[in-house]
């Protein structure tokens, strides 16, 4: 009786070898070399275009055009009551846009944007507007009171970027 010793698969490369496994393990290499290729370019693209394209971003807004200001002379002068006095104020208001047309259409408009104004302070109420927060909420609605007239004229509100006091007294 032949005693069964048991055989050795042959190196690979000798004549009786098997092939190599290739399945699960060759998969998984391709599957794991795509999908660090796939994050990679992700990243890439996430990371590199949009800086660049924010960089972009942050050079037009350092490129603005300059601001262009119409002063509104002469001085607004209103009186008002506060505890049954006569008060007055004075007011001297800029208007600021980077847009040449809104500008001119601010300054051809002269005479409603003069008249909501001079509407608009008539009726403050001495208490409120003595304090920093009635004069920027002051400020503000008077900062929409001239849009709308631009509005109105057929220009864009959204020119208009500012209001600016810069003489406010009260008696």
């Amino acid at each position: 009786m032949a005693s069964q010793i048991p055989t050795l698969e042959a190196a690979p490369g000798q004549e009786g070898a098997a092939p190599p496994r290739k399945g699960k393990v060759g998969f998984l290499l391709t599957l794991a070399v795509l999908l660090l290729g796939g994050g990679g370019a992700i990243a890439y693209y996430t990371l590199v275009l949009n800086d660049s394209k924010a960089a972009e971003a942050a050079v037009k807004d350092t490129q603005k055009a300059p601001a262009l200001f119409v002063a509104l002379d002469p001085p607004f002068v209103v009186n008002f009551e506060a505890e049954q006095l006569v008060r007055f104020l004075q007011v001297t208001v800029q208007v600021m846009s980077r847009d040449p047309a809104t500008i001119d259409l601010i300054k051809a408009n002269d005479p409603i944007v003069r008249n909501d104004l001079l509407l608009l302070l008539g009726n403050q109420n001495y208490a409120t507007i003595s304090s920093r927060e009635g004069k920027e909420k002051l400020r503000q609605q008077a900062l929409e009171a001239v849009r709308k007239v631009v509005s109105n004229a057929g220009g864009k509100a959204g020119k208009v970027e500012a209001i600016y006091f810069t003489s406010f007294v009260m008696q």
